[in-house]
């Protein structure tokens, strides 16, 4: 019987110390959370696997469970890699023109359209994660709210910009009814230059 490939990751580290309106602590806690997402990754995938090799079956609650599960955690490492890749301690302001400038502006009318309509994404009721997407077929950007990683994702679209806005991205700096203000400090740290390079 072939022996089937086992996918491990490492976690990603972040140089983001002195990030403005996010402090460093917030971001020790947020590292820590990011890489038990990694380890319930790699769990579940090799939990899944003896599954299979067992000899899986859609009745089984627990390889279904499992398989379940699998969507949230590895959602939950991935997009805080996008998330954490797109900051930087060294703000290169948003764009004013380029490539991501004209795209966000094609699709919403203009820059600051844009980051209003992304801004009250982020600011809706809930947890979970305000996304800028491309969609591949028509070059155009829209924003979404995902809910518990998983939920909501657009199939084939591509994230150009993640913001977290779970509780645990701000919590220890700002009140829970203050996430406006994690928001302004988000887009104070966004790599822009990352961003262009994804679409």
């Amino acid at each position: 019987m072939a022996t089937l490939a086992q996918e491990s990751y490492a976690p990603k580290k972040w140089n983001l110390s002195g990030l403005q309106g996010i402090s460093d602590q917030t971001l020790t806690v947020h590292f820590g959370l990011y890489e038990g997402y990694v380890k319930n990754t790699n769990l579940l995938n090799e939990q899944i696997q003896a599954k299979i090799k067992a000899g899986p079956s859609g009745a089984d609650p627990g390889f279904a469970e499992l398989t379940r599960r699998l969507g949230f955690e590895y959602n939950g490492m991935v997009l805080h890699e996008y998330y954490f890749d797109n900051m930087t301690a060294s703000g290169n302001g948003a764009p004013s023109s380029g490539k991501l400038h004209d795209a966000l502006a094609g699709s919403f009318g203009d820059f600051d359209t844009w980051k209003k309509d992304f801004a009250a994404v982020g600011g809706m009721r809930g947890v979970g994660w305000a996304i800028a997407y491309l969609d591949p077929k028509t070059s155009r950007i829209s924003n979404h709210w995902i809910t518990l990683h998983e939920d909501g994702n657009i199939a084939g679209y591509k994230p150009i910009l993640v913001m977290d806005v779970w509780e645990h991205a701000f919590l220890l700096d700002y009140k829970p009814a203050e996430r406006s203000k994690y928001i302004e400090a988000f887009f104070a740290n966004v790599d822009w230059k990352v961003a262009e390079s994804r679409l």
